[in-house]
């Protein structure tokens, strides 16, 4: 029988066994000075190639305003996406995919990606893999309500 009193140590060992996969395949592929804490970013970005407000991406990877700016500085530096004033709200910041980072979506949605979910979900019927979501995002639900 399981010890249901470990499920956050379980989590934390999934985590840290998913970031180790995520960091060999960004070695795989030569995207070495990227980390799985860019990973949210790059979603939210892949998703939104017209360029995303930064407190927009700070509100959908529920992270703080300082974690995200030092990871967005970082992908520019990578020169992976570019920063820019919106045209009409000087006040806001909009972040963007540049040529060198659009190339690498294939690389990490329909590789890095499928690898992860591979791994996550070897001997998992469908039924499985629903039930297994619905309970994590009730876990997620119970820390959301905390905060």
């Amino acid at each position: 029988m399981a010890n249901t009193n470990a499920v956050i140590a379980t989590i934390a060992n999934i985590h840290n066994s998913a970031n180790k996969l995520i960091i060999e395949e960004l070695k795989n592929y030569n995207l070495e000075g990227l980390a799985p804490s860019h990973g949210d970013i790059l979603i939210v970005l892949y998703n939104n190639e017209e360029g995303v407000p930064m407190n927009k991406i700070t509100a959908s990877i529920n992270k703080d305003k300082s974690t995200v700016t030092a990871l967005i500085n970082k992908l520019v530096k990578m020169e992976l996406i570019e920063k820019f004033k919106h045209e009409t709200d000087s006040r806001s910041t909009m972040v963007k995919l540049t040529q060198k980072g659009l190339e690498t979506k294939p690389i990490i949605i329909e590789k890095i990606s499928k690898r992860l979910l591979d791994k996550t979900y070897a001997g998992f019927s469908d039924d499985e893999k629903e039930l297994l979501c619905s309970l994590l995002e009730r876990v997620k639900t119970n820390f959301n309500s905390f905060e």
